[in-house]
C-alpha cells in the first residue's frame, strides 16, 4: 500500500473513531468542538467587533460549517452570549479565588489589608483589555438586544457582588466589619474601589496601574472610615460643618 493511501485511509478512520453511530460526533468530540467555536469566536469579536464578526468568518475559521454553528447558537446573539458568559466566568475566578483565600487567612490579618488584596485582584480583571472590549461591546448592544444586558449583570455584576457580600459576612462574623447590609456594603465596595478605573478604561483612557491602586487603597479606606464619621456624630455634623464654614 502506497503512502498516500496509507494517509487516506488513516484519516477516514480517524473520522469514524470521532463520529458515533448516524454521523452524529461523540461528545468528546462534539465538546472539542464547541470550545474551538468559542475560542474562535472570542478571538474575532475582540478583533474585529460584535458587529463586523460574521458566522460565516467564525464557522470558516473554526473549520465547522454555518449549519452547525446555527444549530448551536441560533444566532450572532446566541453567540456572542456563549462567549461572554465564558469570559464573565473568567473574569470573575481571580475575585472568587481571592475571597476564598482571605476567608482561610488567620483573623489577626487587618481588615484593610484583606480589602487591597481583593481590590487588586478585581482592578486586574476588570481593566485588562479583554474585560474592557467585551464591557464596550456589551454596552453597544445592550439596547438592541436586552437580553445581553441582563446576562451581563446576573452572570457578572451579581455574581461579583454575592461573593464580596459572603466575604463581608465573614468579616463580620468576626467582628471586623460592622454593616447592617453586606449586600448593599459589596455593591458600595465594588462601586468605589474599582468603578472609575473600569469607567476611565472604557473610554479609552489607559490605566496607570500604580495611580489605579493609589486610588484604590484610598478608596477602601473611606469605605472603611465612612464619609460621614460614627453614628452618634451624625446628628452633630451640619453644626460641624456650618463652624467650619470660611467666613465671606
Amino acid at each position: 500500500m502506497g503512502l498516500a493511501a496509507t494517509k487516506a485511509k488513516t484519516a477516514t478512520a480517524r473520522r469514524e473513531v470521532s463520529k458515533s453511530r448516524g454521523g452524529r460526533p461523540t461528545k468528546s468530540a462534539a465538546i472539542e468542538r464547541d470550545q474551538r467555536l468559542i475560542e474562535v469566536a472570542t478571538r474575532l469579536f475582540l478583533d474585529r467587533g460584535f458587529d463586523a464578526t460574521s458566522l460565516d468568518a467564525v464557522a470558516e475559521a473554526a473549520r465547522v460549517s454555518k449549519p452547525t454553528v446555527y444549530s448551536r447558537y441560533g444566532d450572532k446573539r446566541g453567540l456572542f452570549a456563549a462567549v461572554l458568559r465564558r469570559e464573565i466566568a473568567r473574569w470573575l475566578a481571580p475575585l472568587s479565588a481571592a475571597a476564598e483565600t482571605q476567608l482561610s487567612s488567620a483573623s489577626d490579618i487587618p481588615v484593610e489589608q484583606r480589602l487591597v488584596e481583593i481590590g487588586r485582584e478585581m482592578l486586574n480583571f476588570t481593566c485588562g483589555p479583554d474585560a474592557v472590549a467585551f464591557s464596550r461591546m456589551m454596552t453597544s448592544q445592550a439596547i438592541n438586544f436586552p437580553d445581553v444586558a441582563k446576562l451581563g449583570k446576573e452572570e457578572g455584576w451579581l455574581k461579583a457582588v454575592a461573593t464580596t457580600a459572603r466575604f463581608f459576612d465573614h468579616l463580620a462574623a468576626q467582628g471586623a466589619l460592622d454593616v447592617d447590609d453586606t449586600t448593599i456594603a459589596a455593591e458600595v465596595f465594588l462601586d468605589v474601589v474599582v468603578g472609575h478605573t473600569h469607567r476611565m478604561a472604557t473610554f479609552g483612557t489607559p490605566m496607570e496601574f500604580k495611580a489605579a491602586e493609589k486610588r484604590m487603597r484610598a478608596a477602601i479606606k473611606l469605605f472603611l472610615a465612612g464619609a460621614i464619621g460614627p453614628a452618634d456624630r451624625i446628628q452633630g455634623a451640619p453644626k460641624a460643618a456650618q463652624r467650619r464654614r470660611p467666613s465671606r
